[in-house]
């Protein structure tokens, strides 16, 4: 069934487990991705990011998703991640996604929560849930990033809540997106302090490459979603290897990686804590 943030992160919240956000930019993650939510009975999260539309159009997966989700025994989220330009958020809105992240984090203070505002009134007339995102969540194949503090503070975080009407925030804690060049180091502590201050669902960015022991603390502290996508493509690289090592055709490789990606996905949401959670 498809549905919005705010269906499935208060839960989370409340039940102190996490709900995966997954990135599905064709058919075989999407597939993967459900038929593990559905075999494991947990909410799941769907999506593509605006950095990633050159790999798999909004338009041409848009509708693949949101039925997917319509048709799934499990409650789906169709998310519109890291959203940077106004008009493909509104974009991603139309085509039918239940929940946008408008991502304004570059800019100063001000100007992300004038703009994220902007998009929440949008989106909730839509019945769709947004996520906002304060603080910097960095590249962790950059190390010109290193011992920079951009983490987010718990003064900032109550503040654009407040400011924005957010459905859920993304926090900067010490995580990077794409693949760790070293052991990342997360702040706990900083995490406990914003929890403390919010009752928002807090979301955290840069999932894959984590430990397992990692995930468990940042759920245990107060994170309701985790958003992981890299961990499924080197999943599907993993596949695309054994499939030519085993002298398989491109259909057989094909389901090859659509079975890797799911057992991926399984292996999440069982650390996340959602298992039988729908």
């Amino acid at each position: 069934m498809l549905v919005n943030l705010n269906d499935v992160l208060k839960k989370a919240q409340k039940g102190k487990y996490a709900v995966g956000l997954f990135n599905t930019t064709d058919s075989d993650m999407l597939q993967g991705v459900i038929e593990a939510a559905e075999e494991m009975n947990s909410p799941v999260i769907i999506g593509t990011a605006e950095i990633l539309l050159p790999y798999g159009e909004l338009k041409l997966i848009a509708p693949s998703m949101i039925e997917a989700a319509k048709r799934s025994k499990v409650p789906v989220v169709v998310h519109y991640d890291h959203g940077l330009t106004f008009d493909r958020c509104i974009e991603a809105l139309k085509l039918g996604f239940s929940s946008v992240m408008f991502d304004a984090s570059q800019n100063d203070y001000e100007t992300n929560i004038a703009s994220t505002a902007e998009i929440v009134k949008i989106a909730h007339a839509f019945g769709a849930s947004v996520e906002g995102e304060i603080g910097h969540v960095g590249n962790a194949m950059d190390s010109s990033e290193d011992n920079i503090d951009m983490y987010t503070t718990p003064e900032e975080a109550e503040m654009f809540i407040n400011s924005t009407g957010v459905d859920a925030l993304a926090v900067a804690i010490g995580t990077a997106h794409g693949v760790y060049k070293k052991k990342p180091m997360l702040n706990i502590e900083r995490l406990k302090k914003i929890r403390e201050r919010v009752d928002t669902p807090l979301v955290l960015h840069g999932g894959s490459g984590l430990s397992d022991e990692d995930f468990r603390n940042t759920v245990r502290e107060g994170i309701a979603k985790v958003n992981i996508f890299t961990d499924l493509c080197l999943a599907g690289d993993r596949a695309t290897a054994d499939g030519k090592e085993r002298g398989i055709g491109y259909l057989e490789t094909r389901n090859l990686k659509v079975a890797y990606i799911k057992e991926e996905v399984k292996k999440k949401i069982r650390l996340f804590g959602s298992e039988n959670m729908a």
